[in-house]
Order: C-alpha cells, then sequence, then structure tokens
C-alpha cells in the first residue's frame, strides 16, 4: 500500500512538473536585445560566436529572449561598441577588449597582454585564478558586466614583405599592428600603423606598410597576404591567447531573471569553449594551404624576441607606476602568470617538445 501510494504522488509529482515547465517558461518575459560586433562577418569563426551564443539564448528560453547580433558598422563602429554598450545604445557587444586600451590600458588584461597567458592559462586565470572578480571590479567604473565568448589560441607573428633577419631589421619598420604589441614594436623602432582589416591588403600590396598582423592561418588565408608579403613570421608573441568578450551593460543585466543571467553565462561559456577548438581544427589545414601557395614560414629570430620581452616589461613597469586600476590587475596576473608559466614547462612543453618532433 505504502509503495502503490508513493508511485501515485511520484506520478501525479512529475504530471505537475511536465505541466508546469511550459507555464514557468510563460511566466518569463520576453525581451530583446541588439548585440555589436566588432567585427565583420568575413571574419566568420569569430564573428559566427555571437550568432552561436544568441542562438542558444533564444532556444533555451523558447524564443522570449531574443538578442539580434549585428556585424560591425551596421550600427555600431567596429571600435565603438564598448561606448555603445555603457550609453544603452545596445545591450550587449561581443569584441576584443584591448581595443579600448586607449581609454585604459588595463582593458588588455580581459584580452591579451604580450608574453602573457595562453588561452587555457587566460581560462584558468579568468574562472579560478581570480581573474573574474578583478575584471569585473574593474569593469563596473565602465557600467559594464563581462564575459568570456572565445579565444583564436597562440596567434601568427605577421607578414612580412622582406625577411626579418635580425633586430636591425625592425628599425623604421611600418607595421600594422594596434594596442600594446604596437607600442612594444615602437620601442624596437618599428613605426606602428592601426589600419582596418579591410585596408591591410591594398596597403601592404602598395607598400603603405611592409607588415602586417592579423590573426592565423584560416583567417589570413581568406584575405591573401601571402601574394604579397610572403614571409610568414612565429610566434604571435603579443597574442598568445586572445581572450574575446561579452561585455553588457550593467543596469540591463540586472533587470533579467535569474534563470535568463544563468543561460546567458551557460551561452557564453559554450562559445568560448567552440571558438577554440573550431580554430584548433581549422589553422592546421589553412597552414599547410599557405605553405602550398608560397608562403614562407620563419620564426622570429632571437634577439627580436629577447628585445620585444624586455620591452614589455619596461611597458608593464611603467603604466603600473602610473595606473593604479592597471597595477591592481598586473600584480596578481604577473604572479599567476609566473606559477603557470612552470607548470606549463613541466607538462606541456615537457611533452610538445619531444612528441610535435616526432613524425609517425
Amino acid at each position: 500500500m505504502e509503495r502503490r501510494s508513493f508511485m501515485k504522488k511520484a506520478g501525479a509529482g512529475a504530471a505537475v512538473a511536465t505541466l508546469a515547465a511550459p507555464a514557468i517558461a510563460q511566466a518569463q518575459p520576453t525581451i530583446k536585445w541588439r548585440l555589436a560586433s566588432s567585427f565583420p562577418k568575413s571574419l566568420d569563426t569569430i564573428y559566427q560566436a555571437a550568432e552561436d551564443m544568441a542562438k542558444r539564448v533564444k532556444a533555451a528560453t523558447e524564443g522570449r529572449f531574443d538578442i539580434r547580433v549585428f556585424a560591425a558598422g551596421e550600427i555600431v563602429p567596429a571600435f565603438g561598441t564598448l561606448d555603445a554598450v555603457q550609453n544603452g545604445t545596445v545591450e550587449i557587444t561581443h569584441t576584443a577588449s584591448y581595443y579600448f586600451v586607449g581609454k585604459n590600458k588595463a582593458f588588455a588584461f580581459d584580452t591579451a597582454l604580450p608574453f602573457g597567458l595562453t588561452a587555457r592559462q587566460q581560462n584558468a586565470w579568468t574562472y579560478f585564478g581570480g581573474g573574474m572578480a578583478l575584471l569585473r571590479d574593474f569593469y563596473r567604473e565602465f557600467n559594464v558586466v563581462n564575459f568570456p565568448g572565445g579565444n583564436t589560441g597562440v596567434q601568427m607573428g605577421g607578414w612580412f614583405r622582406k625577411e626579418i633577419k635580425s633586430l636591425e631589421d625592425i628599425k623604421g619598420l611600418k607595421m600594422r599592428i594596434p594596442g600594446i604589441g604596437g607600442e612594444v614594436f615602437a620601442k624596437l623602432g618599428a613605426v606602428p600603423q592601426a589600419i582596418p582589416g579591410g585596408d591591410i591588403y591594398p596597403s601592404l600590396e602598395k607598400g603603405t606598410i611592409d607588415a602586417a598582423e592579423w590573426v592565423g592561418p584560416y583567417d589570413d588565408e581568406k584575405l591573401g597576404f601571402f601574394k604579397v608579403a610572403p614571409n610568414y613570421y612565429y610566434p604571435g608573441w603579443w597574442e598568445p591567447g586572445p581572450n574575446l568578450s561579452f561585455l553588457i551593460n550593467a543596469k540591463e543585466w540586472e533587470k533579467l531573471p535569474q534563470a535568463y543571467k544563468e543561460i546567458v553565462e551557460a551561452a557564453c561559456a559554450e562559445a568560448n569553449v567552440r571558438m577554440m577548438a573550431e580554430y584548433d581544427a581549422k589553422n592546421p589545414r589553412a597552414l599547410a594551404s599557405l605553405l602550398s601557395k608560397g608562403a614562407k614560414l620563419h620564426a622570429y629570430p632571437r634577439d627580436v624576441m629577447d628585445a620585444a620581452f624586455k620591452a614589455a616589461q619596461e611597458i608593464y613597469a611603467d603604466e603600473s607606476g602610473k595606473n593604479p586600476a592597471f597595477k591592481k590587475l598586473y600584480e596578481p596576473w604577473n604572479r599567476f602568470r609566473n606559477e603557470s608559466y612552470q607548470w606549463a614547462k613541466v607538462a606541456e612543453q615537457g611533452f610538445a617538445t619531444f612528441a610535435f618532433n616526432q613524425k609517425v
């Protein structure tokens, strides 16, 4: 009797739960947001992360939370998306936060710094190394809530019209490279240029610039840089694991029901994982294709790497001395970087040094 009674109650409970689920969903509000991406649709792997996130949110809320994605320039310029989120023109952006280092160099910690963290290390620092709390505290002053939203992994070191054989070849070089990486190159004697992606190829072709960095093999091949600047360098030491971010207007975020907040956070995390996996699948084939078309692969000379590392540390020390927000992030970030490097040398580097040089 007790067992039959229990089964009846359980069955009734299941029926109530089944009926309640749609009722609960219907009780949630209908919300429409606009997402301004900093990326063109042609940069499909990065741009698609925003579309994937929006589709997941819409599906999980049965269409009640609709985020419409706009490519760079459609409603907001690529580098104007943070301002648009701050002032409420749009509710959310998908961007690379280091685009905004002109406002404060501390924005770079949410994307990448020269000789900084790899993609895995960036995720580790953000999710479990105290990074998220530090970043949230920083972003609070900009009326923004941040979520990781993708990573390209270690980027390539750029396309050069002429081969770089030593540090001397950097001096006077006109190179398309933004942000702190550009500052490092400037300290090495180069002349950094800020040029939108669509203008890089004609600038290289005309000789207006001598070199340019973009992302990596998959994205670079589509822009055809190898045709006019065949020397392809690695590694992109200024972007060892650049994180892309979803930045949300803090007031709009607080208006969301808790269930919607949980869905957005999960959708952002999924986009974060998917992008890295997609690049890891696409870049090997693209690199092989580029080499078959005449691209010449080179490692940066050691004196260039040494000088760049020294210049980067000088920039960090200088910025920490005059920018409290940068210092507040840099000191714990740097401790984490040093600890993470020691572990990576034992495990990742120990394995890669042997295994990646084997033919199977």
